[in-house]
């Protein structure tokens, strides 16, 4: 036998992770940002729907003339799908009017230092665990199990690491001069409020919602890679707008099942009202909710939300894919 033969394998051959595994972390990276920044105006009116604090203000829907008749407003009763997406817009229109253009962007420094290392861990974790998991334990071969094993290890390792992020960024939102008489500066500011009023558990409120949200991940890959394979290898414009497609329809659907979490969530992480802590877990707040003000609360800011996570999942998946495959030609 020559020496030859002796050579010890290469490590990458025993390597756990894929060839190539840092490409999903930053293509996922770079996908998440580009898709927040596009879509930021509808994550601000999301937040604040999903709060109490803005119900007031954000409760009826002016709706004055260009030649400045005297305003409509708009009866609750009539809040259907429709009316939603309108009021949606209508509280674009009195944030960039009353408050400024600035506001429309609020908490999206914090968010784009959140999205870029949640995005990064999730396509990282999801795209390298899939593979992983397929090979040893199942024949080297992907299915609907080994993608809904990798999503919802993908969805707990992201909300773990990136929770406190999220919590400066809502804090950030529902900012507003009329609770405390003067306004939050800036993320360090709001990094400091959070430290004196709870300490370090109080980045990391609105956790249990966060692993409950993980069935909306699992769910979204899960949906996207079936949709996915409908258009695969078609080529061209069709694959494309296939895979743009699967994108947002698998993040629709997934929201639509699964959005409450996102509304307790929200509360969990809300600044205290005149130093009373409202909501202090997930079943009571809950349960709260639904006696103060109804189930149908549960899926306050649902319009805003699904008009800024379909485009935004087209965009980021569509770049992140795009990533992918320029690499590996």
């Amino acid at each position: 036998m020559s020496p030859r033969s002796e050579e010890p394998t290469p490590a990458a051959s025993t390597s756990l992770l894929p060839a190539k595994s840092w490409q999903h972390f930053v293509a996922g990276g770079i996908g998440g940002m580009c898709g927040a920044i596009v879509t930021s105006p509808f994550d601000v009116v999301k937040t604040r729907l999903q709060s109490n604090l803005f119900r007031e203000k954000h409760s009826t829907v002016s709706m004055a003339g260009a030649s400045g008749a005297a305003a409509y407003v708009a009866p609750r009763s009539r809040a259907n799908v429709l009316y939603n997406f309108i009021e949606t817009g209508h509280i674009l229109r009195d944030i960039y009017r009353e408050e400024s253009p600035r506001e429309l962007f609020k908490g999206l420094g914090p968010t784009l230092v959140g999205v870029v290392p949640a995005r990064s861990i999730n396509f990282f974790t999801y795209g390298n665990g899939k593979q992983i998991i397929a090979n040893k334990f199942n024949d080297g071969q992907e299915n609907t199990w080994v993608h809904l094993s990798a999503a919802a290890v993908a969805g707990i390792a992201t909300g773990t690491a990136t929770n406190p992020l999220w919590v400066v960024k809502t804090r950030l939102q529902l900012d507003s001069s009329t609770r405390t008489g003067e306004r939050l500066s800036g993320s360090w500011a709001t990094i400091r409020l959070i430290m004196k009023e709870n300490g370090i558990r109080g980045f990391y409120k609105g956790l249990s919602a966060s692993y409950l949200g993980v069935s909306e991940g699992v769910i979204q890959w899960v949906l996207y890679e079936r949709l996915k394979k409908l258009t695969e290898g078609k080529g061209g414009v069709l694959e494309f707008v296939g895979m743009l497609g699967s994108a947002g329809a698998a993040k629709g659907v997934a929201s639509l099942i699964t959005y409450p979490h996102e509304v307790i969530r929200t509360r969990l992480r809300q600044p205290h009202v005149n130093g009373v802590v409202k909501y202090s877990g997930l079943v009571q707040t809950l349960q709260l909710v639904i006696k103060e003000e109804g189930a149908r609360r549960l899926y306050g800011g649902l319009s805003a939300h699904l008009m800024r996570v379909v485009p935004n999942a087209a965009v980021m998946y569509s770049i992140y894919e795009g990533i992918l495959r320029w690499n590996n030609t």
